[in-house]
């Protein structure tokens, strides 16, 4: 058996076509094909469903699969182990990470590549939440920042980075409701001793929000929800940088991540006022491979992490 046969049903199983897997394989497609059969021939089991396309993977297609990704990652962190041995750690970190949590990423890839100067980092900042733990899983990518799963993720292991929290992005040239709602604001706050806003006062502005099947969107439909309270958006993006363009317009106003100032700051000509009553956070964390030992890449990663005080700095933010 050949760990480059292996390779061709990791691709294929990845890839969902016989065409795209062969050039993600660097080979012909029948020279993938070819592998697969022999591999087929040698473990006595039928590993791919063949029609005209391809239909997926047979049941025993789909338990050989985790053993041949598993395979492929122990090859990887071999030769990942055996360089940092001879000359530091070298190679690529991967990176996944939702949206609302990729102005973060910054706070660790810096130490990261400062501790590391020969590794890269290659990021991926547009996953949904689900879509970064299954690469986890299936080793597509060394490490994942996303929310912190409920329980215990199967096939995972996860660190705390910091509470995600919210602000209401407005501006100050916006339509008649925000202006009314902005200086009904400024006089509560000051009396307060700092700016904030409340969820049901957000409700009632001209929203523009996540798309609904991201998890940074739910997590706010289930604060409205919670609260009696149903905002209809008059736009939906899957960009967390979409919304400051559209709060920027005057016409909109949003809910965004706290972690997001890091990047932008406040923009000139905008309020950013912390949501309370009530006040609601959702948990990110650093989501590795659970296995043991860990990869030296997530190892590496994971000392970076708890070193660094993503929470320490995010609360810092003015």
């Amino acid at each position: 058996m050949l760990l480059r046969q292996l390779e061709y049903l990791v691709a294929l199983a990845r890839e969902r076509h016989f065409a795209r897997a062969a050039e993600a394989c660097h080979v012909s497609q029948p020279a993938l094909s070819e592998g697969l059969r022999k591999l087929e021939e040698e473990l006595k089991v039928l590993l791919v469903r063949r029609g005209r396309a391809y239909e997926g993977l047979t049941p025993e297609g789909e338990r050989i699969l985790r053993r041949a990704q598993r395979l492929l990652a122990d090859r990887d962190a071999l030769r990942e182990e055996a360089t940092a041995l001879r000359t530091g750690l070298g190679g690529t970190l991967r990176i996944g990470s939702v949206p609302t949590a990729s102005g973060a990423v910054a706070l660790l890839t810096d130490p990261f590549c400062a501790a590391h100067p020969l590794a890269s980092v290659e990021l991926r900042t547009d996953l949904r939440a689900e879509e970064v733990l299954r690469r986890v899983r299936d080793f597509e990518i060394d490490a994942g920042i996303t929310y912190a799963p409920d329980g215990a993720a199967e096939g995972v292991r996860t660190h705390p980075l910091y509470e995600e929290r919210y602000v209401l992005l407005t501006t100050e040239l916006t339509s008649e409701l925000t202006t009314e709602l902005t200086t009904e604001l400024t006089t509560e706050t000051d009396e307060q001793g700092g700016p904030d806003a409340t969820w049901e006062q957000a409700a009632t502005l001209p929203l523009c929000l996540l798309e609904p099947g991201m998890q940074g969107r739910r997590v706010l439909d289930d604060v409205f929800t919670g609260l009696g309270l149903a905002p209809r958006p008059r736009v939906e993006t899957d960009s967390v940088a979409s919304l400051f363009a559209h709060v920027r317009t005057g016409r909109w106003a949003s809910v965004v991540p706290y972690a997001w100032l890091h990047v932008f700051g406040v923009p000139s000509g905008m309020r950013a006022l912390p949501l309370t009553t009530p006040e609601h956070g959702a948990p990110i964390a650093l989501v590795l491979p659970d296995r043991r030992p860990a990869p030296p890449m997530a190892r590496a990663l994971l000392e970076v992490a708890r070193r660094t005080d993503l929470a320490g700095v995010l609360n810092r933010l003015p």
